[in-house]
C-alpha cells in the first residue's frame, strides 16, 4: 500500500511540476510581445536613428534606415520615442505601430541653467541668452569661447590676435572696468572659473549667458562682467553611444601687404638720404613666402556614454592641434573628461566630474618694430635684396643692411622658435544631492582646480645677432595654482495649485594658493643643450620665487514666486568677503530683483491666436568686481633688491627693501548697478521668436592704479576706488523657422548697440596709454571724464600740401603754430553696433549652415602704417608709398619721404566689417548597410572659416587689438598676428 501511495504521490508531483512549468511558460509568453513599428516625421519621411525605449528599463534600440524597429517588450509597456528636433512621445506598445513625431518648435519648455539651479525658458524673469550648441561638432573651434561669437545679442567676442591658441576678448554689455578684468565669469557644471581654455567644445551640452545684474547677482563679486553658464554632456539611460568626431584642414593668411622691390626701395632711400646703397642689388628673397606658410589644423574627439536608472556615465577624450600660418607658432591640446552620476538611493545621488587637459603653445614677437624682433612688420620692412643666411657665415642669419637697424623676419622668428608655453589643468568635482522629502534637497560639492604652468625659452648663441651679443640665453618659469571650492546649496520647491515658490540658500568657500619660480641664465657653448644646466652664468638678480594666497567666503539666497506662469518675481542676495580688501571694507552685499508678466496668458489675449507668447520682463541688481587687484592689494608691499655679495665687504650682506606702493586703508569693492527691461514675443505657433532688451549699467568705485607725481610720497603708485563709468544699450534677437517640410530654412539674428562713457575720476583726471611708434613717442589713447574708453588722441590731418608734400595738421587753437595744444580726439574704437546672422538650410540629409558676423562704426588706429609708410629711416616700405609726393603741385594723399609724422587722423581707419565667419556643409549618409554594421550616424562635412571679409580697412585684418583684452585700449593694430582662412574636412560617426 505504501509503495502504491508513493507512486501515486510521486506521479502527482511530476504532473504538478509539469503543470507549473507550463503555467510559468505560458505566463511568460503571455507577458511579452514583439512590437514592429515605423517612426516618421509629419511629412511621412522616415526618421533614421530615433531612440525607442521601453519606459523604466534599459531595453531599447534605434530605428534603421527606413525608420523601422522591432523590439520585444512587456505586455502593456510604454514606449518612449525621441529624436533631436522632435517632441518626445510616450505611447502604449502594440504589436504593430506607426509613430509620427511632431517637430519641436516650442521653446518655452526648454530648461535654462541659472545660478545654482535651473528654470523653464517660459518662467525666466531676467536677461539670459542661450547659445546654440547643435553645430559645435561641425565647426573648427579651438576654444569653447569661440562658440559664442556672433551667436548672442549683447556679447561682443573679438579675437585680438590670430596666433594659434590666442585668447579672446569677450565683453558682455560693454566694458565695465579700466584696470580690472572685463572677462565674464565662467561656470562649468556649477564650478566658477575665469578661463575655459581646457574645455573641448565637443563636450558642451548647453551654454547660457546671464547678462543683466538681476540674473548674475547670485554670483555677486565675480559677476560684474556677466556669467557664462556651461553644462557638459552627461550619460543617459538607454542605448550605449560611441561617438567619434574628426576634422583636419589647412589655413592660409587672408590678406597680403606688398613691399617695395629693390629698385623702388633704392629710389626711396635716395630721397630720404640716410642710406647709401651700392648699385647692382637685385631681388633675392620674397619675405612673405619665407615667413608665411600653409598652416594645418586638426581635431580628434571620441566619447562613450551609457547608463540605466541608477548609474550614468559620459567619458571623452581628444586631441586638438594647430600649426599657424607663421612657421614657429603652434597650439596643441590633449583633453580627457569623465562625468559620472549614481542614484544610490531614492533620496541620495552621488556624482563626479573629472577633466584633465594638457596644452602647449608657442608664438612670435609682435606689437613692436622690425628693429625689435617684430615679425609681422619685418616682413615688409626687410629689403628684398637680402638673402636669408649670411654667405660668409653660413650658420648666421644675414644682417648686413648697410647701417639700417632692422632684422629680417626669419631671424626674428628664431628669437622665439625654441620657446614653449606648457600647462596642464586638473578639475575634479565630487558632488552629492540629498532629497530630504519632496521639494527639499541639499546639493553639496567640493572642487579642486589645479593649474600647473611651465614656460621655457632658449635663444641660440650663434644664429641671431642678439643671441651672439648675449652668448645665448634661456629661462625657466614654473607656477602652480590650486583652488579649492566648497559649495552647499539648500533648495525648497513647493507647488499649490497655480502657485509655486522656490527658496534657495547656500554658501560658497573659495581658497587659492599660488607659487612661482623663475630662473634665467646665459653664455651657452652651443645650441646642443637648451636647458639651463648648460648655461655658464645664472642671473643672480632675476632668479626668484613668489607665492600668494587669497580666499572668498560667500553666502547667498534666492526667493522666487510664480503664479500660473503668468506673474513671476525673483529676488537674490549675495554677500562676499574677500581677503584682497581691507578688513574694514571686506564684505560686499549684492542684491537683485526681477519680475515678469506673461501678457499672453491674460483673458483679453485669448482671441489673439497669432501670438504664441508675450512676456514683459524687468530687473535691477548689483554685482561686484575685484579681479584687478593683487592678492595683498590693500597692504603696503616692498621691493626686494639683492646686494652683490661677492664684492669685498658684502660677503654677509642681506637684501635691501624699498616701498613698492602706498597702502590703501579704504579699498573696497568695485560695484556695477544695472537695470534691465525686456520683452519676449513668440508668434505663429512659435515659428518666429523675438527678444528685446534695454539696459543701463553704472560702475562705481572703479578699481584703478593711480600714478602719483615723482617725489610726492615714498612710492608713486596706489590702488584706489577711483572712478565711475556707464554703459547703456539695446539688444535684439530674432529666431525664425522660415520653411518646414522636406526643405527647411531657419534664421537666427542678433544685433547689439552699446554706449560707453567714463563719468567720474577722483584723484587723477587723465590717463594716457598705448605708446606705439618710437619715432613719434606719444601715447595714442587718452581716457578722460565725459568720453568712452579707448579714444584715440592726436592731430587732425587735412591731407598733403601740394606745394611742400608735408602732411597738413590743423591748428585748433589758431595760434599759428602746430603744437601739442592742437591735439584732440581723432577716433573711437567702440562700434555703433555688432551683429550676427545664422542661416541653416536642410534638405534630404544635407545641411548648410552660414554664419555672418560683423561690426559697424568702430575706428582702428593702424600703427603698423607708421612703420610701413612712415618713410623716416632705412626700413623697406609698402607699395602704397609709390603714390608719395615728389614734385610741387602734385595732388596725392601720401606725403613725401621723411615727412613730419605724428599720431593723427592719417592713421585712423574705419574698422567696420562684415565677415562670412563660418560656412558648413554636411550630409547625413543613409544606408541600410551602415545600420547592419551598427553605425547610427555617418556625417561628413566641409567648413570654411573667415571665408570672405568686406571692409574698408587697409590692414591685414580688422578684428585686431595688440593690447589684447585691455579694458582701456582697443582697436590698435601694431604688427599684430593676422587672422587666417581655414578650409576643413570633417567626419562625425556615432555607433
Amino acid at each position: 500500500m505504501k509503495k502504491n501511495r508513493k507512486k501515486f504521490l510521486f506521479g502527482n508531483r511530476k504532473i504538478l511540476l509539469t503543470l507549473l512549468v507550463a503555467c510559468i511558460s505560458w505566463g511568460a509568453f503571455a507577458q511579452t510581445i514583439t512590437v514592429q513599428g515605423t517612426v516618421t516625421d509629419p511629412y511621412g519621411d522616415s526618421v533614421i536613428g530615433a531612440s525607442v525605449l521601453e519606459k523604466g528599463t534599459t531595453n531599447g534600440l534605434i530605428t534603421d534606415f527606413d525608420g523601422n524597429f522591432t523590439l520585444p517588450v512587456s505586455e502593456g509597456a510604454t514606449l518612449v520615442v525621441s529624436y533631436v528636433g522632435f517632441v518626445t512621445q510616450e505611447v502604449r506598445a502594440t504589436p504593430t505601430m506607426k509613430i509620427v513625431l511632431q517637430e519641436d518648435s516650442e521653446l518655452l519648455d526648454e530648461v535654462v541653467v541659472i545660478g545654482y539651479g535651473s528654470v523653464k525658458r517660459k518662467d525666466v524673469t531676467t536677461a539670459i541668452s542661450s547659445v546654440s550648441t547643435k553645430d559645435l561638432d561641425q565647426r573648427p573651434i579651438v576654444s569653447a569661447a569661440q562658440a559664442i561669437q556672433g551667436k548672442a545679442a549683447g556679447i561682443s567676442v573679438i579675437q585680438p590676435s590670430g596666433e594659434p591658441g590666442a585668447g579672446l576678448s569677450i565683453r558682455v554689455r560693454g566694458t565695465t572696468s579700466v584696470n580690472g578684468s572685463n572677462d565674464p565669469l565662467y561656470v562649468v557644471d556649477g564650478v566658477p572659473m575665469t578661463d575655459i581654455k581646457f574645455l573641448s567644445a565637443n563636450d558642451i551640452e548647453s551654454m547660457q549667458i546671464l547678462k543683466d545684474a538681476s540674473s548674475a547677482a547670485i554670483y555677486g563679486s565675480r559677476a560684474a562682467n556677466g556669467v557664462v553658464m556651461i553644462t557638459t554632456k552627461q550619460g543617459a539611460a538607454g542605448i550605449a553611444k560611441v561617438t567619434f568626431n574628426a576634422h583636419a584642414g589647412i589655413t592660409k593668411v587672408a590678406n597680403k601687404i606688398k613691399s617695395l622691390n629693390v629698385a623702388q626701395y633704392k629710389e626711396l632711400m635716395d630721397e630720404i638720404g640716410l642710406v647709401k646703397l651700392p648699385d647692382g642689388l637685385t631681388d633675392q628673397t620674397d619675405w612673405f613666402k619665407e615667413t608665411y606658410r600653409t598652416g594645418v589644423t586638426q581635431n580628434y574627439q571620441a566619447s562613450v556614454s551609457n547608463g540605466n536608472d541608477k548609474m550614468k556615465y559620459f567619458i571623452s577624450g581628444g586631441y586638438t592641434g594647430e600649426d599657424g600660418v607663421i612657421k614657429v607658432a603652434y597650439y596643441k591640446r590633449y583633453n580627457f573628461r569623465a562625468n559620472l552620476d549614481n542614484q544610490i538611493r531614492p533620496w541620495l545621488n552621488v556624482g563626479a566630474n573629472i577633466s584633465y587637459s594638457d596644452y602647449s603653445s608657442n608664438g612670435i614677437i609682435s606689437g613692436t618694430g622690425a628693429n625689435r624682433a617684430g615679425v609681422i612688420l619685418s616682413v615688409i620692412n626687410t629689403p628684398t635684396y637680402a638673402p636669408v643666411w649670411d654667405p660668409d657665415n653660413p650658420e648666421q642669419y644675414y644682417n648686413n643692411f648697410y647701417g639700417v637697424n632692422v632684422t629680417h623676419p626669419l631671424e626674428n622668428m628664431a628669437r622665439s622658435e625654441n620657446n614653449k608655453n606648457k600647462a596642464n589643468r586638473l578639475l575634479a568635482t565630487g558632488k552629492v544631492q540629498i532629497d530630504f522629502f519632496k521639494g527639499l534637497k541639499l546639493n553639496s560639492s567640493i572642487t579642486l582646480d589645479r593649474d600647473a604652468q611651465h614656460d621655457t625659452s632658449f635663444l641660440d648663441p650663434v644664429k641671431t645677432s642678439y643671441g651672439r651679443d648675449t652668448y645665448g640665453t634661456a629661462s625657466d618659469r614654473r607656477s602652480l595654482s590650486s583652488v579649492i571650492i566648497f559649495d552647499n546649496v539648500l533648495t525648497y520647491n513647493k507647488s499649490m495649485g497655480k502657485h509655486s515658490i522656490e527658496a534657495m540658500a547656500g554658501s560658497s568657500y573659495t581658497r587659492s594658493s599660488w607659487s612661482q619660480s623663475y630662473i634665467t641664465g646665459s653664455h651657452f657653448l652651443s645650441d646642443d643643450i637648451k636647458t639651463l644646466n648648460a648655461a655658464n652664468q645664472i642671473s643672480w638678480s632675476e632668479t626668484r620665487t613668489n607665492a600668494a594666497e587669497w580666499a572668498i567666503m560667500s553666502y547667498f539666497g534666492r526667493l522666487a514666486y510664480n503664479y500660473d506662469s503668468k506673474y513671476m518675481v525673483t529676488a537674490n542676495l549675495r554677500a562676499d568677503g574677500s581677503s584682497k580688501l581691507h578688513p574694514d571694507h571686506r564684505w560686499g552685499y549684492f542684491p537683485s530683483v526681477s519680475a515678469a508678466w506673461r501678457i499672453s496668458s491674460e483673458a483679453f489675449m485669448e482671441d489673439v491666436n497669432w501670438i504664441s507668447d508675450l512676456k514683459l520682463r524687468g530687473g535691477w541688481g548689483q554685482t561686484g568686481n575685484q579681479s584687478g587687484l593683487g592678492d595683498y592689494a590693500y597692504l603696503q608691499l616692498y621691493n626686494i633688491s639683492r646686494v652683490q655679495w661677492w664684492e669685498a665687504g658684502n660677503e654677509n650682506a642681506v637684501p635691501n627693501l624699498s616701498v613698492a606702493n602706498l597702502r590703501t586703508r579704504d579699498l573696497t569693492w568695485e560695484t556695477t548697478t544695472q537695470s534691465n527691461i525686456g520683452l519676449d514675443l513668440s508668434l505663429l505657433d512659435s515659428r518666429l521668436n523675438i527678444y528685446m532688451d534695454y539696459y543701463y549699467k553704472k560702475t562705481t568705485n572703479m578699481l584703478m592704479t593711480v600714478t602719483l607725481p615723482a617725489g610726492a610720497a615714498a612710492a608713486n603708485e596706489i590702488k584706489r576706488n577711483e572712478g565711475e563709468m556707464t554703459n547703456k544699450g539695446f539688444e535684439l534677437t530674432v529666431n525664425s523657422l522660415n520653411l518646414t517640410g522636406k526643405f527647411e530654412w531657419s534664421t537666427d539674428f542678433n544685433i547689439s548697440f552699446n554706449r560707453n562713457k567714463l563719468t567720474k575720476l577722483a584723484l587723477k583726471q587723465v590717463y594716457y596709454d598705448a605708446k606705439t611708434s618710437e619715432t613719434v613717442g606719444e601715447y595714442a589713447v587718452r581716457n578722460v571724464v565725459g568720453r568712452s574708453l579707448g579714444g584715440f588722441y592726436g592731430y587732425i590731418s587735412d591731407g598733403v600740401d601740394p606745394e611742400t608734400g608735408e602732411l597738413m595738421y590743423r591748428d585748433l587753437n589758431d595760434d599759428g603754430i602746430i603744437s601739442t595744444s592742437d591735439r584732440t580726439y581723432i577716433g573711437d574704437p567702440n562700434p555703433d553696433f555688432t551683429f550676427g546672422l545664422t542661416n541653416t538650410f536642410s534638405w534630404k540629409g544635407f545641411t548648410l549652415n552660414v554664419l555672418l558676423q560683423g561690426s559697424y562704426g568702430n575706428d582702428i588706429f593702424n600703427a603698423s602704417r607708421m612703420e610701413t609708410e612712415g618713410m623716416y629711416d632705412g626700413k623697406n616700405q609698402s607699395t602704397r608709398v609709390l603714390k608719395r609726393w615728389k614734385i610741387p603741385g602734385q595732388i596725392t594723399d601720401v606725403p613725401k619721404a621723411n615727412f613730419d609724422m605724428k599720431n593723427s587722423t592719417y592713421f585712423i581707419e574705419d574698422g567696420s566689417y562684415l565677415r562670412v565667419k563660418d560656412v558648413s556643409l554636411s550630409y547625413n549618409v543613409r544606408s541600410q548597410q551602415l545600420r547592419k554594421w551598427g553605425i547610427n550616424r555617418l556625417q561628413p562635412y566641409f567648413t570654411a572659416t573667415n571665408l570672405l571679409t568686406w571692409t574698408r580697412y587697409s590692414g591685414m585684418d580688422p578684428e585686431v587689438n595688440q593690447w589684447g583684452n585691455d579694458g582701456a585700449v582697443q582697436g590698435i593694430d601694431w604688427g599684430t598676428y593676422p587672422h587666417s582662412k581655414s578650409f576643413i574636412f570633417g567626419l562625425n560617426i556615432e555607433f
